[in-house]
């Protein structure tokens, strides 16, 4: 896996990637009451907000961690905002992006570097 300095995680799996929040920022969001998701077949660029996330402390957007397009979104989590909190590394993904230039999870954090980041 991957990770950005805005808390997200990337997994991946064959010619996409699998993009979600870790779970130092599911707990410091709090209860996610509201979850807004991009088009699928959207091109985005990095950095482009897309996800918006709403909680009782706050609403916080996700940002594209990478150039692509949103090859699949996870509705679940439109029907079920909680499952952020209850599974954020596992079925509270949020889509799914197809990289348009893969050299750019070079620029990522491994699992040490973003444990360093959150000490």
């Amino acid at each position: 896996m991957k990770y950005t300095e805005d808390h997200e995680w990337l997994r991946d799996e064959d010619e996409v990637l699998i993009v979600g929040i870790t779970e130092h920022a599911a707990e410091q969001l709090g209860d996610v009451v509201f979850v807004e998701l991009p088009e699928e077949g959207a091109t985005v660029t990095k950095d482009d907000e897309i996800v918006v996330i709403e909680s009782v402390k706050a609403a916080s957007d996700i940002l594209a961690p990478m150039d692509g397009e949103i090859t699949e979104v996870n509705e679940a989590l439109v029907e079920n905002p909680a499952l952020v909190n209850e599974d954020p590394l596992g079925d509270a993904w949020f889509f799914k992006i197809r990289p348009s230039d893969r050299a750019q999870l070079d620029d990522l954090m491994d699992e040490a570097a973003y444990k360093k980041l959150i000490g």
